[in-house]
């Protein structure tokens, strides 16, 4: 049986380093310990958050799980499991609320970057979502607009623009998730970006960005210089049809 983390030596102990040291002080396993409170009979609650991690892979797979999932681990029930859902949406919140009251500065995006990602790592199938800003760059609402499998997406370039006006934005950015690839863009991708690209400058809206969130990290179009480059055999699309039916669904296979 292992030693409890109350008979530890008081410096060693997390919530005690972070007091007196700051949260950065901490290791994941330490963090998230202190949510957790209390192990098992086998394991402190630093150790059951270390296997925890070691498990799933990451600090955010873990806050990504199932009640099923995580109650696998020995002293993980519903009362922990709540807790866990409860710090992962007050992080949401606390983004969010950021993002709501300052004009941000998209030359140095990683605010939008943390909200896109808080928002779209913990989806098991591909979603393409759309933030859309006014004039000032300050958020309006953000949706995700399509699901789709694994690795494929039906996109609607219509029913994204009407989205977008509908909130009156002035700019948006568009992001989709890689669930299990690489955060790299496929063929698709790159047509479906100059077309929507295309298609928000006739009717006034900027594209500011488009970001692929993956596990291992981010792709930026607008960082590499792709937003506005053509790199499919593509016909210029015409005019978007706002009122009728979507002439420009297309699917994008993003296969890992």
């Amino acid at each position: 049986m292992n030693q409890s983390i109350k008979f530890w030596p008081e410096q060693e102990r997390p919530r005690e380093r972070l007091l007196h040291s700051g949260p950065e002080s901490l290791s994941d396993a330490e963090l998230l310990a202190i949510f957790l409170r209390t192990g098992s009979k086998q394991h402190s609650a630093v150790e059951l958050a270390r296997l925890m991690i070691q498990h799933f892979g990451g600090l955010n797979p873990v806050f990504d799980a199932s009640l099923q999932e995580l109650s696998h681990f020995h002293g993980i029930g519903t009362t922990k499991y709540a807790h866990l859902m409860a710090v992962k949406e007050l992080g949401r919140r606390y983004l969010n609320h950021y993002f709501h009251q300052d004009a941000l500065n998209l030359n140095s995006s990683r605010l939008v970057l943390d909200y896109l990602r808080y928002e779209l790592l913990g989806e098991k199938q591909e979603v393409f979502a759309v933030l859309c800003l006014d004039s000032e760059l300050r958020k309006l609402n953000f949706k995700k607009l399509f699901y789709g499998s694994l690795n494929a997406c039906n996109i609607s370039i219509n029913h994204t623009l009407r989205y977008a006006l509908q909130q009156h934005a002035c700019h948006i950015v568009i992001a989709h998730n890689h669930p299990f690839g690489k955060a790299e863009p496929s063929a698709a991708d790159l047509d479906l970006t100059h077309q929507l690209y295309q298609a928000c400058q006739l009717v006034e809206i900027k594209l500011l960005d488009h970001f692929i969130i993956a596990k291992d990290g981010t792709f930026s179009f607008a960082e590499r210089a792709l937003l506005s480059q053509k790199k499919c055999m593509h016909t210029d699309i015409d005019k978007p049809d706002l009122t009728g039916e979507d002439h420009h669904k297309k699917s994008c296979d993003r296969s890992p």
